[in-house]
């Protein structure tokens, strides 16, 4: 009887590559240094010059059991936006880079994250397909200075350079911390989900032949 816990041994040799990326992106508002790897154990080495920020990646990376290194300076005196929207950029392409072809991942993930008061939906396709469709409530407050405006861009840099469909909704929530804490971990979830790899999948999950 087949092992149903292994893949098909012509699949082996890619059930065993290291999926992982690093990225080094450097810009005249910021220089970013990020290392991912996808099927990691959620153990991360943060350093934005942002605490919140670096609260939200630290949890992105626990909750979805990836392996994440970034260290950024940035012009944080001029604004938090650049950093955090190039931070999402490079999370975005590491997961392109690790990915590849994106043969055997299972493409789709969701998640429904809750956080006291507040609930987050997050669904997520690995499409080749960038799209951020994001809902939640407008007059958020700030968060020790980070403008709640910041997940948002945050997700559109991940977004697009992921090349991801992403849908996030704020389904409910007051407190400022526990929606965007619950974002990150329901982005985390979702994701983790979309990029596991599945013995059934043979090759790359697509009518068309290519993600």
């Amino acid at each position: 009887m087949r092992n149903l816990l292994r893949p098909p041994a012509d699949r082996m040799l890619y059930w065993r590559m290291a999926r992982a990326a690093k990225i080094d992106r450097k810009t005249a508002e910021t220089d970013i240094r990020l290392t991912l790897e996808v099927d990691g154990t959620g153990a991360s080495d943060v350093r934005s010059g942002i605490p919140f920020f670096d609260h939200m990646l630290t949890l992105f990376a626990r909750h979805g059991l990836f392996d994440l290194d970034l260290a950024a300076s940035g012009d944080l005196d001029v604004d938090l936006h650049h950093t955090v929207e190039d931070a999402g950029i490079c999370l975005g392409q590491a997961f392109s880079r690790a990915l590849g072809d994106k043969a055997g991942i299972r493409r789709y993930g969701h998640a429904f994250v809750p956080m006291d008061e507040s609930l987050v939906r997050c669904v997520v396709d690995l499409s080749g397909r960038p799209f951020l469709e994001y809902r939640a409530p407008g007059g958020v407050e700030p968060i020790n200075g980070f403008s709640f405006q910041l997940v948002e861009e945050f997700l559109r840099g991940f977004a697009m350079n992921a090349f991801a469909n992403v849908h996030v909704e704020i389904l409910y929530g007051r407190d400022a911390h526990h929606m965007a804490e619950a974002v990150f971990k329901a982005l985390a979830r979702a994701l983790d989900t979309a990029t596991q790899l599945d013995p059934r999948v043979r090759g790359v999950p697509s009518t068309k032949g290519i993600l």
